[in-house]
């Protein structure tokens, strides 16, 4: 009895720890990274576009661009995560698009826009399956839910932070002789920079080696996830990296995976845009700092959602519906925004979707390592991820294509509405066919 009550113990120490020690920092490296990437969201209607000449499908293009550099290079990226360990690569990732990300302030072109974003896409490359992944090797699978969610909260609340903060770096307009939006560029890349340097010096690559654990956690923790290795490694239909490639299960997650992320880049992308365009269609006028904090609205709400639904999946263990009934609302509230009669009630409406689409993600990452582990959990989260990134293209020059040939956000809109009830259908067939496969098996070892 003692010893299972000491064992608990050091379990919930164990997990404290990490939950506070590494998924904070984590999480603000993924704090600076989406700030970055979006960065250009804000630049854009508050005189980029203007300044270079950009209509809606050259930004789209330019917002798309950057994940063209990014998913060629995902896969190897993680597997030289894997390789060379997550506290040099994650470093060096971070530092490298912080310089790229630092260049966007002197960009005198499109064509110079479209090269910057590519280079950025390129510099990016496998962070964010990198940090899952990392997370991941720190925690038994029973609270991933809840570390990765913890994680996630940096998602939403870069907007939250980074749509004010952007709003008061462009506001600086004339500072060291800039425009406003280039100040902005300015601004959110030096963190990246700095906390990239720290990173170096700060992450551990496995318990073993955390000197902030002690002997009894480092042992548990070590013990448990060799144990949980073994048994997906001894497993009947343990994929190898070559096989991950065409496992039927890893494709079917990445469709998922690319309906969430084609509505979160929609909303990223074109929220500000959109935002904007008020004035023209309820008359109501706003400053950028009043542009800046509407654009934090719909996230801070979707922060606080995604916290008490990864949760709960963590404490009811993960339930098909946990990710079906966000794909819904995000399917249904997307298009609605589009008949709302005032700013108010289209910012109420695209705050659903914004909870819908944060409620989801952190607990569709606990599906893939499920069943993988090592090396083809490595090329298994970069593909899931690869393919969600090319709906961040997608979403970036679709929407603005889109927009440019049906003059409005109707058509794109009812697009992203359709990918997210994908991503509900196949999220309830997946659930069918892993039911058919358990009892068939059971059925097996009864016969």
């Amino acid at each position: 009895m003692n010893h299972h009550r000491l064992q608990s113990e050091v379990e919930k120490s164990a997990i404290r720890k990490v939950s506070i020690r590494l998924v904070p920092f984590v999480a603000l490296m993924f704090f600076i990274n989406f700030l970055d990437r979006t960065a250009i969201s804000f630049a854009g209607p508050n005189g980029m576009n203007q300044d270079l000449g950009l209509t809606a499908a050259q930004f789209g293009l330019a917002s798309g661009i950057f994940f063209i550099g990014y998913i060629l290079l995902e896969v190897p990226s993680n597997l030289a995560l894997h390789k060379f360990g997550a506290r040099k690569w994650l470093a060096r990732i971070m530092v490298s698009w912080g310089i790229v990300s630092l260049l966007f302030t002197w960009v005198q072109s499109v064509e110079g826009l479209y090269v910057l974003r590519l280079a950025l896409g390129i510099a990016e490359a496998g962070f964010f399956p990198g940090a899952i992944l990392f997370l991941s090797m720190w925690v038994p699978s029973r609270y991933r839910a809840k570390v990765l969610g913890l994680f996630y909260l940096a998602q939403p609340l870069t907007t939250v932070i980074g749509a004010p903060l952007a709003a008061a770096l462009i506001e600086q307009h004339g500072l060291f002789g800039l425009e406003g939006w280039r100040v902005m560029f300015l601004g959110v890349s030096l963190p990246a920079i700095v906390i990239g340097i720290v990173a170096w010096f700060y992450l551990v690559d496995r318990p073993m080696d955390a000197r902030w654990l002690t002997e009894e956690e480092r042992r548990w923790l070590s013990d448990e996830l060799e144990r949980e290795h073994v048994e997906k490694s001894s497993g009947a239909h343990h994929p190898s990296v070559r096989t991950v490639m065409f496992n039927g299960r890893v494709w079917v997650l990445c469709l998922i995976y690319f309906g969430f992320i084609y509505g979160l880049y929609a909303l990223a992308f074109f929220l500000p845009s959109i935002i904007a365009g008020f004035q023209a269609q309820f008359g109501t006028t706003f400053n950028v700092i009043e542009k800046g904090l509407i654009t934090a609205i719909p996230y801070l709400p979707a922060a606080v959602v995604l916290y008490f639904w990864s949760r709960d999946a963590s404490r009811r263990g993960l339930r098909s519906w946990h990710i079906t009934l966000p794909a819904l609302a995000g399917a249904v509230s997307v298009p609605m925004a589009l008949y709302m009669s005032s700013a108010f009630s289209t910012v109420l409406v695209l705050t659903v979707t914004a909870c819908a689409i944060f409620s989801a993600l952190p607990t569709f990452w606990t599906l893939p390592t499920r069943f993988l582990t090592g090396a083809s959990a490595a090329a298994g989260v970069a593909l899931i991820n690869t393919i969600g990134n090319l709906a961040g293209f997608s979403a970036g020059y679709l929407t603005g294509a889109l927009h440019d040939l049906s003059g409005g956000y109707t058509v794109p809109m009812f697009v992203v509405g359709g990918f997210m009830l994908l991503s509900a259908v196949l999220m309830q067939l997946l659930d069918g066919a892993d039911k058919r496969a358990l009892r068939d098996t059971r059925t097996a070892s009864n016969a």
